[in-house]
């Protein structure tokens, strides 16, 4: 079982659609893949009949965008396998929505600065159900400002510390409530890539909240991040899961669908994870009702 737990499509910040992630993950091998896209989940039913036709699972998914309240940082939640997903769409398109806001912003600051039209950035941006700076760096692309979405240009323009900033950083739902909103949605909440936000200190501060499981294979993971990230979850119980993070041309660096994995042995116990907690909590009942007896 060769399984990626992380990929995006264009609905969200991917540049490519759902079939062609579909057909690229068969060609390298994949058995099941989960559509994660941003604070969207418009593409998980299409996904999954597309994927059952040509003969790969796919995993309903969705990456909700948080904030952690005492230190302000941004951290994303991946929610798996939703029965209830319908109870997730008032917290993705609240969220959508402020960050299609921080979107608009950057999008005049960009205009200002560099000869691009938001009529461009905006069809850049066709086909996702948002703004991301990703479409505002192609963008500059196309009008030859810079060769690449990552490098110079974009480090000037988001990056917090460049004096040519125009960030502007969005404050999401508490993370808390995120975990929260995703369980009743009877979906699994996992903290999602910990070393890319430089989060991993606070994975501890996430479990008592309910946290399920940490992604610890990832591209931003050294091997020394990964250590760290799997002692804790080994030591809390939490489940662990990894994926590539695809975003087709605005990938970070060089990544196809399957460079980075689940294991077998932790697919499976993610897709058992739901009933494992079930047969647990009937124990528990059942044992305080003989003790009450």
């Amino acid at each position: 079982m060769k399984a990626d737990l992380h990929c995006h499509t264009k609905l969200s910040d991917g540049s490519l659609g759902i079939e062609e992630i579909i057909q690229l993950a068969i060609k390298n091998g994949l058995d099941a893949i989960a559509i994660t896209d941003h604070d969207c989940l418009a593409g998980n039913t299409r996904a999954k009949i597309i994927g059952e036709r040509n003969g790969l699972k796919v995993i309903p998914g969705v990456e909700i965008s948080a904030t952690e309240k005492e230190t302000g940082r941004t951290m994303h939640i991946l929610a798996y396998k939703c029965d209830c997903p319908d109870r997730l769409e008032g917290l993705c398109h609240k969220n959508s929505t402020i960050r299609k806001r921080a979107g608009q912003y950057m999008m005049v600051k960009a205009a200002a600065k560099y000869n691009i039209s938001a009529d461009l950035v905006m069809k850049c941006a066709s086909g996702s159900t948002n703004l991301y700076k990703q479409h505002i760096m192609h963008a500059l692309m196309e009008c030859g400002y810079t060769t690449e979405i990552y490098g110079e240009l974009y480090n000037k323009l988001f990056l917090p510390d460049s004096p040519d900033s125009i960030l502007v950083s969005p404050q999401y739902a508490p993370v808390e409530d995120v975990i929260s909103m995703i369980h009743e949605a009877e979906g699994i909440a996992v903290l999602a890539h910990p070393a890319l936000h430089g989060n991993i200190d606070l994975i501890e501060r996430l479990i008592p909240m309910g946290l399920d499981g940490v992604e610890v294979w990832h591209p931003t993971a050294t091997p020394e991040a990964e250590e760290q990230i799997m002692a804790v979850a080994k030591s809390a119980g939490l489940l662990m899961t990894g994926g590539s993070d695809f975003h087709g041309l605005y990938n970070r660096s060089k990544i196809l669908p399957g460079d980075y994995v689940t294991p077998k042995k932790n697919f499976d116990e993610l897709m058992n994870y739901k009933a494992r907690k079930k047969r647990q909590q009937r124990k528990a009942e059942v044992a305080a009702a003989v003790s009450v007896e």
